[in-house]
């Protein structure tokens, strides 16, 4: 959480352009749920869900060392970074590395997409803080925003593409309102709703999209848009701060095996000064914050 208010600063303290790569921010299909939640077409939202998969535990044994690569070709110890040191395997540089404690979380590696098309279907404006209910690990756990709004953290095991009953594919938001629902994910055709009738509106409503923003449907257009332009990215920094502590949280909330009361605005646990001393993790030196 350090290190997130820490891009935060800097981006806005030298008037820095910064995108994350929160891609489906960007896609239409995503953005059409996104829309069809925030234009209120299906009634006040009472419970938003946010994909974060089932995943084998972050394990927190090493790999047996191998030879380092040249270091024109791989450097070692800056691909690290402020981790702690462990010897050189190829399974690690190669996609592994989010299976292991000393690289990963847990709930953030698809929340960290997931939370934030959740959020962005959501009126934050007044949301002070948040609430998680501690299910047990690897459950889907619960969380109440301030405002009422129920936001579900919903795992499933198996293949990232085993349809769930909230939506198919990897990386879905859903959104529940009266008025119906609607959903996407990876691998969608079309959005999911409740009622073909949502659908009608799925070309109007990107196009009204990209003309109230002027957002491309482009992740990288939108960063060099916003470069030249000099506005705030979609991804920009406050906006993943915010849905990345909502994540980091909930990794705490799991490893404390306890309910517990996150104030957003301050960035700190309510009441729990075992939970806010794990906020950060101790950095490798030379890097500090």
């Amino acid at each position: 959480m350090a290190q997130g208010k820490a891009v935060v600063e800097a981006a806005r303290r030298y008037g820095r352009i910064y995108q994350t790569g929160a891609q489906r921010l960007s896609e239409a299909n995503h953005v059409f749920a996104i829309e069809m939640a925030r234009t209120g077409r299906l009634g006040k939202i009472h419970t938003a869900y946010a994909d974060i998969r089932w995943r084998d535990g972050l394990r927190h044994d090493w790999l047996e060392a191998e030879p380092e690569p040249p270091k024109d070709e791989l450097d070692w110890d800056n691909w690290i970074g402020p981790c702690p040191w462990r010897p050189y395997n190829s399974a690690y540089a190669s996609g592994g590395w989010y299976h292991f404690y000393d690289f990963a979380t847990d709930v953030a590696m698809w929340g960290a997409h997931t939370v934030a098309q959740a959020l962005a279907g959501l009126d934050m404006t007044d949301v002070s803080f948040i609430e998680f209910e501690f299910a047990g690990p690897d459950q889907t756990m619960v969380t109440h925003l301030s405002n009422g709004v129920k936001l579900v953290l919903f795992r499933v095991a198996g293949s990232v593409w085993e349809p769930c009953k909230y939506w198919y594919g990897a990386c879905g938001e859903r959104f529940d309102g009266p008025e119906g629902w609607a959903a996407a994910a990876d691998g969608y055709g079309s959005p999911d709703v409740s009622s073909p009738a949502l659908l009608r509106e799925y070309k109007k409503l990107v196009a009204d999209y990209t003309g109230r923003t002027g957002r491309p449907m482009n992740h990288v257009r939108d960063f060099f848009d916003c470069i030249r332009s000099r506005r705030q990215a979609v991804a920009n920094p406050d906006v993943m701060y915010r849905s990345m502590n909502i994540c980091l949280a909930a990794d705490i909330c799991e490893r404390l095996r306890r309910n517990m009361k996150f104030d957003l605005r301050k960035a700190e646990f309510v009441n729990d000064p075992e939970a806010n001393r794990i906020r950060s993790r101790a950095m490798r030196s030379p890097y500090t914050i």
